[in-house]
């Protein structure tokens, strides 16, 4: 069967590669298709771009104090140094600190280098999911972070296996008080039911089996002072476990002393033995990246082929995404423009495809609030980063049949429209430092911004997944544009305010009509539907 999956591999993207594909692979694989990404990715094949996509990068620098001010003081941590190295995490300094983790991962996503790595550790991070509210040990969800930052592209067995030992995982699923007096079935239900084979159609594991599971998993703890996980012997159950015939009733032969742990590798050769985990796993990528609904065709000849790469290539991740993302499939227009973005793509994308400037490290206390300012407006979005709803994740990943859908109702698309034009306006602000997109440095950035038609497109084509009708690009010529300009409504008019604009800089008046022109525009562009998709 499996050589037969094999064979049935997805179609290869053939057609000429385009600014509109470099556009559509960066928009899924990043958080925003920055101008300058997708000019250098159009310079390579399809091939050589997801190469680079796929490159290993190394560790970013960790979190620092950024939180030292008049009211409150972190003793042991120097300001500017990073707190990561400290053992004391009570009161008021653990708090600062978990929100110094937040402010430095949604920098790195402001500040990805072209690989998929950031967009894949938030997918990890919504798979196996911890709350650092209930984690509540600051350096514990930092090393959670680091652990899914460094598998992010690698072996999902292994990174299966590290989770399972990871000291803020283990607080979050009670695997820290596993033991063989009472064994805790929390985190053996959640392996098997949210991490490795799910409750999809082939997946028929039983209550024996989480119980079971329990007891392989007993003896793991956290050293209570160096906040790392061990092995206690003493408290493994050293029984034989017995498991359904979904798992072809294996069972796990029960080991005692320092052995016991590799009862451990013996559950996860179990369960990676089952076809299932890589179709679950192939799902749920493809809903990450592709689109959310799966119907017995896409099952058939998406999900299968991917998930038969998956189990031939020992359950390492690259393969499968690059067979995804070198797939005709994964161009076709139906899928462009198909999905509602996240808030963390829609914030951090606006962020980075309008080319946001943010203060650099030498005034890290201003850098990190305002990289926070942007995750309180996501959080505000329902997309709290290290504290998402619940161990199954946000909602809009996996909940039939809404979906992604869920991303925006009543609540949250008005918070996006006062996000969009807060940034026009520069709202967002610390210590007189302001976010805001400077509309005139974008507009010069198109190609041809002294003629409002192709302004109106490029902008457009900037900045949606989609294709805007021309009726509405008529709209905005007449009604935005145009609309008050000094002679008249002729396409010239606008063209002589532009060229004033760069020729006569002193003209105040044009200047700050011309300026207030291309900010309405770009709220109005940002206020419609096309731009929530991606």
């Amino acid at each position: 069967m499996e050589n037969a999956e094999i064979q049935a591999q997805l179609e290869p993207f053939r057609t000429k590669w385009t600014a509109a594909d470099a556009q559509h692979l960066l928009r899924r694989t990043m958080f925003g298709a920055k101008p300058a990404d997708v000019a250098h990715m159009q310079t390579l094949s399809l091939k050589k771009a997801l190469n680079e996509l796929l490159a290993d990068e190394p560790a970013p620098l960790p979190p620092i104090n950024n939180y030292n001010d008049d009211k409150f003081t972190d003793d042991e941590i120097n300001p500017g140094e990073t707190w990561i190295t400290s053992i004391n995490y009570d009161g008021m300094n653990n708090y600062r600190r978990k929100n110094s983790l937040k402010a430095w991962w949604l920098g790195l996503m402001l500040n990805q280098s072209r690989t998929l790595r950031e967009k894949m550790v938030v997918f990890w991070h919504n798979h196996f999911v911890t709350e650092s509210n209930m984690v509540d040990n600051a350096l514990m969800c930092y090393r959670n972070n680091a652990l899914m930052r460094t598998h992010a592209l690698g072996n999902f067995k292994e990174l299966v296996k590290a989770v399972t030992k990871d000291p803020a995982m283990l607080k979050y699923l009670n695997g820290n008080s596993n033991n063989k007096k009472a064994p805790d079935e929390n985190y053996g239900r959640e392996l098997q039911e949210l991490f490795t084979v799910g409750k999809g159609p082939g997946s028929h594991y039983t209550e024996a089996d989480v119980k079971a599971a329990a007891k392989v998993l007993t003896g793991f703890r956290n050293d209570t002072t160096t906040f790392v996980s061990l092995f206690d012997p003493g408290r493994h159950d050293s029984s034989d476990k017995v498991f359904s015939d979904f798992y072809q009733n294996t069972t796990i032969k029960g080991r005692r002393g320092p052995e016991g742990e590799q009862e451990l590798d013996d559950l996860l050769t179990m369960i990676f033995a089952q076809e299932e985990v890589a179709r679950f796993i192939c799902r749920k990528l493809y809903r990450y990246f592709v689109y959310h609904q799966i119907d017995a065709d896409t099952e058939a000849n998406v999900i299968t082929p991917l998930a038969a790469v998956f189990r031939a290539n020992k359950y390492e991740i690259k393969p499968v995404l690059r067979e995804l993302f070198g797939s005709q499939h994964f161009f076709d227009a139906t899928n462009r423009g198909a999905l509602i973005k996240s808030p963390l793509d829609y914030t951090v994308g606006l962020c980075r495809e309008y080319d946001i400037a943010f203060p650099d490290a030498t005034t890290y206390v201003d850098q990190y609030g305002l990289w926070f300012a942007i995750q309180n407006q996501t959080a505000n979005m329902q997309q709290n980063i290290g504290d998402p709803p619940n161990v199954a994740g946000w909602p809009a990943y996996y909940q039939e049949p809404m979906f992604d859908r869920l991303w925006v109702n009543s609540d949250t698309l008005p918070k996006r429209n006062v996000f969009s034009d807060g940034m026009t306006n520069g709202n967002i602000n610390r210590n007189g430092k302001k976010l805001m997109i400077d509309v005139v440095a974008f507009t010069q950035s198109l190609p041809n911004p002294a003629d409002p038609v192709a302004l109106i497109d490029d902008a457009v084509r900037r900045l949606y997944a989609i294709e805007l009708p021309d009726k509405d690009k008529q709209y905005i010529k007449t009604s935005i544009l145009l609309s008050g300009l000094q002679g008249g409504m002729s396409d010239h008019y606008w063209t002589q305010a532009w060229q004033n604009l760069t020729t006569t800089p002193d003209d105040a008046a044009n200047k700050t009509n011309v300026t207030k022109k291309l900010k309405s525009l770009y709220k109005y562009l940002m206020n419609l539907p096309q731009y929530q998709l991606t």
